[in-house]
């Protein structure tokens, strides 16, 4: 059963990280993060902020061109290690994204993956799904978000 989808509107890139520190404090190890939306959108933003929540280590950027990146947990009691995948280039392939193994991932890490929608949804009976909208020749975004599955 699917909670009701919550919406904000994020003025800045500053807005839309807070937001992601915000989902971070009811992600655990095994969750999956499904963002959806537009280049420039702000997903890699929003992960920015989701990484801080969950007190990893490194500089978070867009996997784009590795298609996966893993950060260690943070020294922080509590640290959840953070996997970031970047769909864009796998082109729909389900048969890339299971090659990445990011089955076992799950067990340990919370997984966020961009470009995910009708990607990433088999890899997990419920997961946390964050579309963002930015309006053209504005800063403004919109993220919606809701737990999709059981």
């Amino acid at each position: 059963m699917a909670d009701a989808a919550q919406r904000r509107e994020l003025a800045t890139v500053d807005e839309t990280e807070a937001l992601g520190r915000e989902l971070a404090a009811d992600l655990r190890a095994g969750d999956l993060v499904v963002l959806d939306g537009p280049l420039g959108a702000g997903k890699t933003a929003l992960t920015r902020g989701i990484a801080a929540g969950l007190g990893v280590e490194g500089r978070v950027s867009s996997p784009t061109f590795i298609i996966a990146r893993q950060h260690r947990a943070g020294p922080r009691p509590g640290s959840i290690p953070l996997v970031h995948v970047d769909a864009y280039r796998l082109g729909g392939d389900l048969d890339e994204l299971d090659a990445l193994d990011l089955d076992s991932d799950l067990q340990q890490a919370v997984v966020v993956v961009e470009w995910g929608l009708g990607v990433a949804e088999h890899l997990t009976d419920r997961h946390l799904r964050v579309r963002l909208y930015r309006a053209p020749e504005t800063e403004t975004r919109t993220a919606t978000w809701e737990w999709i599955g059981r």
